[in-house]
């Protein structure tokens, strides 16, 4: 049933527009463009974006991860690779990653094919991370069912015990998946709902073609 106070909640964008003419030939130097004026302004967690995957019969799921680095090759995020995600994705490597900078009245819509980072790339991650998530991730067993919060404590209290003073490795069950696009999407919020819309699709040529999708 539709809530009249939910349905009443309603925004008019007008502080920015996307034109053909102004923006880049390519999608990841658009991208690059609208990351440096996001965290130019300062957003508060600027890097979160949405994690879309799908079983292998097509059961979706979706949660917020961190962007950790992008560049022509395409988005790399990290997690533990026996999460309900990386279990998705090991039968099905496909997602999409959703960034919504309600600041700048922008959305980045990113389609792609999933791979895992080579080892060193995760390893070199991985040392970089502060101590407490490092013995977090051989501690917590992400994604299944556990006793309760005073087990989990408990694990990672032993551990601790197990880790502390010395190196921590990275453990094997844990590193970085690559999103390499094949469609990317930009939308720029505008007066009257009509919203710009650009999508970057890449052919088999590797070019990419741009369009614009109605709102």
């Amino acid at each position: 049933m539709l809530n009249a106070t939910i349905a009443a909640i309603r925004k008019d964008y007008a502080s920015r527009q996307l034109l053909e003419e102004s923006s880049a030939a390519d999608p990841i130097d658009q991208f690059s463009r609208w990351w440096d004026e996001a965290v130019e302004s300062q957003i508060e967690e600027v890097n979160a974006m949405t994690l879309a995957t799908a079983s292998v019969d097509g059961m979706p799921s979706a949660r917020i991860v961190l962007l950790k680095s992008f560049d022509d090759a395409g988005f790399v995020f990290f997690t533990n690779y026996r999460s309900y995600k990386g279990l998705q994705l090991e039968e099905n490597p496909r997602a999409c990653l959703v960034f919504f900078w309600k600041e700048l009245e922008r959305q980045v819509r990113v389609t792609g094919l999933v791979s895992k980072v080579p080892v060193p790339v995760s390893d070199a991650y991985f040392s970089e991370r502060p101590e407490g998530s490092r013995i977090g991730a051989w501690a917590s067993p992400q994604s299944q069912v556990i006793p309760g919060r005073e087990w989990l404590e408990a694990e990672f209290n032993s551990k601790a015990s197990e880790l502390t003073g010395s190196e921590i490795a990275r453990p094997p069950h844990w590193g970085g998946y690559l999103v390499k696009p094949v469609i990317v999407e930009f939308w720029q919020g505008r007066p009257s709902r009509l919203h710009d819309r650009l999508e970057y699709s890449l052919g088999d040529n590797g070019a990419w073609k741009r369009e614009r999708l109605a709102p």
